[in-house]
């Protein structure tokens, strides 16, 4: 029985308040047969990772997939580095664009789709202090703008 649609396994959520995001990509993964069992549990984290790229070819480094529970001796090592499988054409985008200004590959979820795992790349741009200061207030007024409307659509002020 074959999956359909997407489920999600990990996400970064830390990502889009350090990074500022401008481009993303969906990339495959190569994985080996107890990290896919380990992933359909639902374990893994994104906390750390990140990607590069050495030799033309795209690698995510830092994700952590826990060891399957009913593995034997041939369990993965949970820190592994792991490829990317991504066209060579938007490999070359993104090394360009890397290697150019100071950008950096940000994973920002992991979910299966239609049965195969996939990563959701993000071409980002590291914030300041100051931009994360400024979007966490922006954030807020937003919210209370919204708050406030819905009060007076409820009749509740006036």
């Amino acid at each position: 029985m074959k999956e359909k649609g997407r489920k999600v396994i990990a996400t970064n959520r830390k990502a889009r308040h350090l990074y500022s995001i401008l481009d993303t990509y969906e990339a495959g993964i190569a994985l080996v047969g107890t990290e896919v069992k380990s992933l359909r549990e639902g374990k893994a984290s994104l906390v750390d990772a990140y990607a590069s790229i050495d030799d033309g070819e795209v690698w995510l480094r830092g994700l952590h997939v826990p060891e399957y529970g009913h593995g034997t001796w041939t369990n993965h090592a949970p820190r592994r580095t792991r490829k990317l499988l991504l066209h060579r054409r938007e490999i070359d985008k993104l090394l360009g664009k890397t290697k150019e200004s100071s950008l950096t590959l940000v994973p920002l979820s992991m979910y299966f789709s239609d049965g195969k795992v996939k990563v959701e790349l993000a071409l980002a741009k590291g914030k300041q202090d100051y931009d994360k200061r400024q979007d966490l207030a922006r954030r807020t007024t937003e919210r209370e703008i919204t708050r406030e409307l819905g009060r007076r659509i409820k009749g509740m002020r006036g």
